[in-house]
């Protein structure tokens, strides 16, 4: 049996983590971007794609049709036997593109193998276009600021904890944001693929409801936060821990201490222009040494004068500063965050 649904449907359906969702696009298509969870079972793969594509614009649609169907027609049950192991339940979602051609003969094939179908209205299309008006939706945002060093992402972890609506930017980037943040992270997502992955955590959480996020450029690595959040979160209110530079630094150094030297020097050496010759010198002199305490402070310098210049293009009104006691841990310290949400929070109009 196979029936189409509507987007609506479709992600609700979406929320069950045991429903199979099969991407019925070429790998290329797949591998640039798709809705996370899915699984790609191409109905022609790039080369075919490719071939069908010159069909349709030198003879028409009927004949790329004709000439889908000699390409895919072999292979109709090496996909059955595929999806067979993936769905042994025999039920599962299906899109394309545009809800067209591919999905609907997928659809077809599987329904024919004794499969129930549920097709997306109007395809992959179709889900981008909620994505982008997702992300328009104003939120009540509350930016979680401090130095390099000073543990926010651990702190937006304990806040999650806690029950606080938090989104971890960094992870959905694959990327911490910094020269080294590449450092032990998988390859990251296209600027469109990480829409998608924020788009599904910011569909599980209630728009008028305070949501933390950690204080970020506009570029995460390669990746891009999209201009109706940045613009957000440019003028939400932000409570910036003030986290001891020795505490910092430890935590840097753990965090980073470990790998390879060549690494680091790579890492270091690509912000010269923002240190300076002298200082990247140093820098890096200081690295080959294993003097990793001098190393650190070289690079804290131009990251505090980073982050201080940043906070100056905020209005000063919306600043809150908290400070880390002695002997306080993190989990204490994220109550305590949680506790000043109230007069912090600000709706963005």
């Amino acid at each position: 049996m196979s029936k189409s649904i509507n987007r609506a449907d479709f992600l609700e359906c979406l929320k069950d983590g045991d429903n199979l969702v099969l991407d019925g696009r070429s790998p290329k298509e797949f591998a640039h971007a798709h809705i996370p969870g899915a699984i790609n079972v191409p109905l022609l793969n790039d080369a075919q794609r490719e071939i069908v594509g010159i069909t349709y614009k030198k003879e028409g649609r009927e004949a790329a049709v004709l000439k889908g169907f000699e390409l895919v027609g072999p292979h109709f049950a090496d996909i059955i036997r595929k999806v067979q192991g993936l769905a042994p339940k025999k039920e599962l979602f299906i899109y394309c593109w545009r809800g067209g051609m591919r999905s609907g003969i997928l659809s077809w094939l599987l329904s024919t193998a004794g499969f129930k179908v549920s097709r997306l209205d109007e395809g992959y299309k179709s889900y981008r276009s909620l994505v982008l008006e997702t992300l328009l939706i104003p939120r009540n945002i509350i930016i979680l600021g401090g130095k390099t060093g000073s543990g926010k992402t651990e702190l937006l972890h304990h806040l999650s904890e806690l029950g606080e609506q938090t989104v971890d930017l960094e992870k959905l980037a694959a990327h911490k944001g910094s020269s080294f943040g590449a450092l032990g992270q998988p390859h990251q997502p296209s600027n469109e693929q990480f829409e998608n992955l924020l788009f599904t955590e910011l569909s599980k959480l209630e728009v008028n409801q305070p949501l933390w996020l950690e204080n970020e450029s506009r570029s995460i690595g390669s990746v891009k936060i999209p201009d109706s959040l940045f613009n957000q979160m440019r003028v939400a209110r932000v409570v910036a821990v003030d986290i001891p530079i020795e505490v910092r630094k430890q935590r840097i150094l753990e965090e980073y201490g470990n790998f390879p030297k060549i690494k680091l020097k790579e890492c270091s050496a690509r912000l010269e222009k923002r240190l300076g010759g002298l200082r990247t010198k140093l820098c890096l002199e200081a690295l080959e040494e294993n003097r990793m305490g001098a190393w650190l402070d070289y690079l804290l310098e131009y990251y505090d004068e980073t982050y201080a210049y940043g906070m100056t293009l905020r209005d000063k009104a919306t600043q809150t500063t908290l400070a880390l006691n002695p002997d306080e841990k993190y989990p204490e310290l994220a109550k305590r965050l949680c506790a000043m949400k109230d007069d912090v929070t600000q709706i963005v109009k």
